[in-house]
């Protein structure tokens, strides 16, 4: 009967192979051609994750040569399909309209419980070794997973979510959209709160807001970097670039206005506006900074807070090009332009963007 079964695959008569198949597999359904075939007809009907885990069981079970050739070669073709049909789906993806333009694909955190799994179906979509998947997969904060046309971005982003790994991607484009003002003081707190701060152009104004509009703050350090003399190890003087310093910051997020009100350490004016922070002036910019946080903490009791930026730049920060092309909004005076600034502008838009959405 597995001679029929052959010759009704030769003639692609599947109706009676899948007759005869049935008759097989009552039987004799451990027989290693019963289950070749059986794995045939998984693969011709389009069931190809059936068809995948029959040859696979074949080449752990089976000693017959002929038949762990074939198994071998069906898997090969079943990559191949997949292959062709992922590059197709790519391309359509980036084919319409917006889908070219330049974005980001984030892997959100996931328990070490849900790693396992997940990390074999990372490492299925992704095309991984599943160590290096398992690694690639974060448990804290954000994982800037791939930058590329944010079509492609989409079409892996879909599948990894399908998949139960959380992940999100937005377009370069959407983060240079967001307004940013640099805030110098707070003006009034009650009923509604204003700030006097510098727009885009740098032009002095005040904006207005309800506090129940600030649905995030995003906090992070940014360092500051000096030239230093130092000696070698031979005790030679050399001059290399060492961080002396870190910069506060603190972005305010008013989503339904797309924009980001930022404070930080060395552009807000303790002494001016409210009266927030008694003897301001004699004070530390460390302290004057702590007692300004611990006041918007009481303004904000319900706005999460997000603070991992430091994590969310080690995988960042390498990101040379795709960083060139984010504006940050950050006026530090820098002897040299660092990555530092654009990733955290795209950090807090990120932030941004998954709340308005």
């Amino acid at each position: 009967m597995i001679e029929q079964v052959a010759i009704a695959f030769e003639h692609k008569d599947y109706q009676t192979a899948a007759k005869l198949l049935k008759q097989l597999l009552v039987e004799s359904p451990e027989h290693p051609w019963v289950q070749y075939y059986l794995g045939r007809l998984h693969e011709v009907s389009g069931k190809r994750q059936d068809a995948d885990n029959v040859y696979r069981q074949l080449l752990r079970d089976t000693r017959n040569a002929k038949i762990v050739t074939l198994a071998r070669e069906a898997l090969r073709r079943l990559q191949e399909m997949e292959l062709e049909e992922r590059q197709r789906a790519i391309s359509q993806a980036k084919s319409e309209p917006n889908n070219t333009e330049l974005g980001v694909l984030v892997l959100e955190p996931l328990s070490n419980e849900m790693k396992a799994e997940a990390s074999r179906k990372f490492a299925q979509i992704m095309q991984l070794d599943p160590y290096t998947a398992r690694l690639l997969l974060p448990s804290r904060g954000w994982r800037l997973y791939r930058t590329g046309q944010v079509g492609e971005l989409k079409f892996y982003g879909k599948q990894l979510q399908q998949a139960g790994i959380p992940c999100f991607w937005a377009t370069i484009a959407q983060i240079q959209q967001i307004q940013v003002y640099q805030v110098k003081y707070f003006q009034e707190c009650t009923p509604q709160a204003t700030v006097v701060c510098r727009n885009e152009a740098n032009q002095l104004g005040s904006l207005t807001f309800d506090w129940s509009e600030v649905t995030a703050r995003v906090v992070g350090l940014l360092p500051i970097f000096e030239e230093v003399v130092d000696r070698d190890v031979r005790g030679k003087l050399e001059r290399k670039t060492q961080t002396q310093d870190y910069a506060q910051f603190c972005d305010l997020h008013l989503p339904g206005r797309r924009c980001i009100l930022r404070l930080d350490d060395n552009g807000y004016e303790f002494q001016q506006g409210l009266e927030i922070i008694p003897q301001a002036s004699q004070n530390t910019i460390r302290i004057n900074w702590n007692s300004l946080s611990s006041w918007i903490d009481q303004q904000l009791p319900d706005a999460k807070i997000w603070s991992d930026f430091t994590s969310f730049a080690d995988t960042t920060l390498d990101q040379t090009e795709m960083l060139s092309h984010i504006k940050s909004h950050i006026h530090l005076l820098r002897r040299k332009q660092t990555n530092w600034d654009s990733a955290f502008q795209l950090y807090s838009g990120l932030v941004l963007l998954k709340d308005a959405n």
